[in-house]
């Protein structure tokens, strides 16, 4: 291999390791072991956003909606409702049930944004929560194999926040 193979070489290797580290800095969100906090913690700081929420978002009330199917849903049917309408549903400070966790019996800020352990704990650093959402930040409750008729208008759009 000649000398000028070999410097294309070294540039591609670096420029990769380079995107690598970024990545991984700048993405604090992903490597951290946070725990759910729950959307009133969300509120004390972001007071704007969380009104709006509480106000505009039928995320805001999901858990009325499941405790009233509940009683005409399997067990496992009901894990999976948990999965998108409540917040953290077997994580690490997430719901565990109406009576043990009423405070994230709903699809709350940390649905979308993440658990908020970390982010709370950094002062509210923005690398610590995925801060800048997209559409298809959505898909993983609002997608065709969950419901065949999913018309929803994604809270990045809506208005609430």
């Amino acid at each position: 291999m000649d000398s000028y193979s070999r410097r294309i070489i070294q540039v591609a290797a670096f420029a990769a390791l380079s995107i690598v580290f970024v990545l991984a800095s700048t993405d604090k969100a992903l490597t951290q072991d946070a725990t759910f906090v729950g959307s009133e913690t969300c509120g004390e700081c972001h007071d704007v956003e969380f009104e709006n929420y509480t106000s505009f978002s039928k995320k805001a009330h999901s858990g009325d909606s499941v405790k009233i199917m509940a009683g005409d849903l399997t067990s496992s049917e009901l894990e999976e409702c948990y999965s998108c309408h409540m917040t953290g549903y077997g994580q690490p400070g997430g719901f565990i049930s109406f009576d043990e966790t009423p405070d994230m019996a709903n699809a709350g800020c940390e649905t979308c944004h993440g658990p908020g352990s970390a982010h709370v704990d950094a002062g509210g650093d923005p690398d610590y929560i995925k801060a800048n959402l997209d559409v298809d930040d959505c898909t993983h409750c609002h997608n065709s194999e969950r419901v065949a008729a999913f018309d929803f208008k994604p809270m990045l759009f809506g208005g609430a926040h």
